[in-house]
C-alpha cells in the first residue's frame, strides 16, 4: 500500500467553511440564556460593592494612620513635657549647692567644702551630657525671654539702662531653648 492510496475526509464543516446543517443562511447573534445574564448583572453589583468597600476601607487606613501619627507626635511631647519638669527640679538641688559653696568659701580647703564642689562639679557635667547649659547674663542687656527681672537698681554713667548688673538665681538652656529663665537685677534709669 502506497501513500497515494490513502485517503482523508475532513468531516469538520467548520474546517472547510461550509454551514451547519440546519443552519439558517443568516449568522444570527448568540443570545445568552437569561441565568447568565442575571448571574454576570449579580456579578457585576457585587464588584461594585467589593470597589466600594476597599474605598471606604483605604480612607480607614489612612485615617488610622495619620491617628497613630498624631499619637506618636502627642506622646513624644509629654515625653519631653516630663523630661523638663524634672530637669527643672534638679535646678533646685543645683542652686542649693551654689548657696552652700558660697557660703562656705572662706573655707574653700576644708575637705567637706571640696567634696560639695566636686558633687556641683560632677552635677553640671551630667546636666551639660544631657543638653543643659548655665546662662551666664552678667554684664549683658536684659532679654526677656531668657531672664525675669526681679530688681532694679540705679543706673551710672558707666552701666546702660537694661544692662544685668546681678544675677539672684542663674537661668538654664536646653540646647537652644529656655529650661529656666536667669532671675536677674537690671540697670535702671540714674
Amino acid at each position: 500500500m502506497s501513500d497515494s492510496d490513502l485517503k482523508v475526509t475532513d468531516r469538520r464543516w467548520w474546517a472547510r467553511g461550509e454551514k451547519a446543517e440546519g443552519s439558517s443562511a443568516e449568522a444570527e447573534p448568540k443570545l445568552k440564556p437569561t441565568y447568565i445574564e442575571e448571574l454576570e448583572a449579580r456579578l457585576a453589583a457585587k464588584d461594585g460593592e467589593l470597589q466600594q468597600i476597599l474605598a471606604k476601607y483605604r480612607a480607614a487606613s489612612d485615617e488610622f494612620d495619620q491617628a497613630r501619627a498624631r499619637l506618636r507626635k502627642e506622646i513624644s511631647k509629654d515625653v519631653e513635657r516630663s523630661r523638663r519638669s524634672t530637669l527643672v527640679s534638679f535646678l533646685e538641688v543645683l542652686d542649693n549647692l551654689d548657696r552652700a559653696l558660697a557660703s562656705a568659701c572662706e573655707r574653700a580647703d576644708d575637705p567637706f567644702v571640696q567634696g560639695v564642689s566636686m558633687v556641683q562639679q560632677q552635677f553640671v557635667a551630667v546636666l551639660d551630657g544631657l543638653g543643659v547649659s548655665r546662662i551666664n547674663p552678667l554684664g549683658q542687656p536684659f532679654d526677656p525671654t531668657r531672664h525675669e527681672a526681679v530688681a532694679t537698681t540705679p543706673g551710672s554713667p558707666d552701666i546702660p539702662e537694661g544692662q544685668i548688673v546681678g544675677v539672684v538665681r542663674p537661668g538654664y538652656l536646653i540646647g537652644d531653648e529656655v529650661l529656666r529663665p536667669a532671675m536677674v537685677a537690671v540697670a535702671g534709669r540714674s
